[in-house]
């Protein structure tokens, strides 16, 4: 029995599956919780992050009533979230309208783009140093909101390929830091593990999680969840698997619970 709190569906137009079929296929492998984290929705007129990629607002009164209607008839629990950029303009939106308007049981920060205004960069693509402090303390930002409940793919900067260095390391301490002083945990995501692996001056190397920022994690001491980040059915359990089988390795025991 495993659970999961990293979960994706058709919805986010990136992934495949409905709710039902995550539902049935977290049944089959054992499943002691799931959490659906789709990709919010942003009201019109917002600065958007991936806006061909989350879910629309008028898609989310359907998510919360497939996710809720599995809650109510399931075994174990199941939750219903949405994986969110940080912007501090969109807090209220967040706050109101996610967790209040819909309902939602958490919210994950899934920090992916350096804000700048309007304009976003993707944070694997963006190789300076400037870039990399900027997100960190953008990432942080979002940390210190109290609106979320875990911080997914911590290490998602070195995914294409960047090299591990002492600017590097500096960033993902503080970030590791943080964690500590808000008692945030932070994911080790099993998606990571099946992307392409990269080269670097000491070997291939998933593109996240990374050995060297959860060696200093498990240092720390910092609380840790083991997730699938599942954007088709059949990952839900079986990346969540893989993702505990990466902490082993460094001596770190999950949480299994929000």
């Amino acid at each position: 029995m495993i659970s999961n709190f990293h979960t994706h569906t058709f919805l986010c137009n990136h992934a495949v599956g409905t709710p039902d079929e995550y539902y049935a296929q977290a049944v089959k492998d054992g499943c002691s919780a799931l959490g659906f984290s789709d990709h919010c929705p942003y009201p019109e007129n917002t600065p958007d992050y991936w806006p061909n990629i989350r879910m629309s607002v008028q898609d989310a009164s359907g998510y919360v009533s497939q996710v809720r209607a599995l809650a109510a008839s399931s075994a174990f629990p199941v939750y219903l979230g949405f994986e969110c950029e940080w912007d501090s303009r969109l807090f209220n939106w967040y706050q109101d309208g996610l967790k209040g308007t819909f309902g939602a049981d958490y919210l994950v920060l899934g920090s992916h783009w350096l804000t700048k205004g309007d304009v976003h960069e993707y944070i694997p693509d963006a190789k300076s140093n400037e870039a990399l402090i900027r997100y960190t303390d953008q990432t942080i930002d979002g940390m210190r909101s109290g609106l979320f409940a875990f911080l997914a793919h911590p290490d998602l900067c070195m995914a294409h390929g960047r090299q591990w260095d002492a600017d590097v390391a500096a960033c993902m301490k503080a970030i590791i830091d943080a964690a500590k002083d808000l008692d945030m945990p932070l994911e080790v995501n099993g998606l990571g593990m099946h992307k392409p692996m990269c080269r670097t001056e000491t070997g291939m190397r998933y593109a996240y999680p990374v050995d060297e920022f959860w060696q200093m994690a498990a240092q720390a001491g910092v609380r840790v969840i083991c997730n699938a980040d599942a954007h088709d059915p059949s990952d839900v359990i079986a990346y969540a698997h893989d993702s505990r089988e990466y902490a082993k390795r460094f001596g770190i025991v999950p949480i299994e619970t929000l």
